[in-house]
């Protein structure tokens, strides 16, 4: 396990690519798997901006991790990966989020401010808007890439006062993610 290819969804999920000299052939082939595996993510039209789904792939095992608002998204995300020529094993470590009209509520309240906000319309014109909003139990964490530092704050400034018992910002900025090995 000399490499490890992790992928990381945003709406689309990026591949980055952790180089071992001796091991350059087999993280090649893990980046074209987690490559491959980020498109038939990003093409599954259940997939909302209130799940997040993140990877990593090690000689062609996939794992999974994340949230999402149904099970059969988990399944189906899971059953996604496995078809992707090169996949040895999916282990799909991904969590259903508990059922609440509380946080159902609170998702689109927090949706509708952020998305609602002219400084976010760029970003919700999109086919797939890059940030999302995981409310679990009253907790709010927002995932995703913004343009810049002065958006992830104005997004998290946005996602309070509904309620909310936290806000938990792991929004990244486009130079931190190309910044990433």
């Amino acid at each position: 396990m000399n490499g490890k290819t992790t992928l990381g969804l945003v709406l689309t999920i990026v591949a980055a690519l952790a180089l071992a000299q001796p091991a350059a052939a087999q993280d090649r082939f893990d980046t074209r798997i987690a490559n491959e595996i980020s498109r038939q993510i990003d093409r599954y039209p259940q997939l909302t901006i209130f799940d997040d789904i993140a990877g990593t792939v090690d000689n062609g095992v996939v794992t999974l991790t994340g949230k999402v608002t149904m099970p059969f998204k988990k399944t189906d995300i899971g059953k996604r990966a496995e078809r992707v020529e090169g996949v040895r094993n999916v282990v799909n470590n991904i969590d259903v989020l508990p059922v609440s009209t509380y946080d159902d509520d609170l998702r689109l309240r927090i949706a509708r401010a952020i998305y609602g906000n002219s400084a976010f319309w760029q970003y919700g014109a999109r086919a797939n808007p890059p940030i999302h909003i995981v409310v679990e139990r009253g907790h709010v964490t927002l995932t995703g890439v913004v343009n810049s530092n002065v958006d992830r704050m104005l997004a998290r400034s946005l996602a309070t006062g509904f309620g909310e018992l936290s806000v938990t910002n792991e929004l990244r900025t486009d130079a931190e993610v190309k910044s990433q090995p």
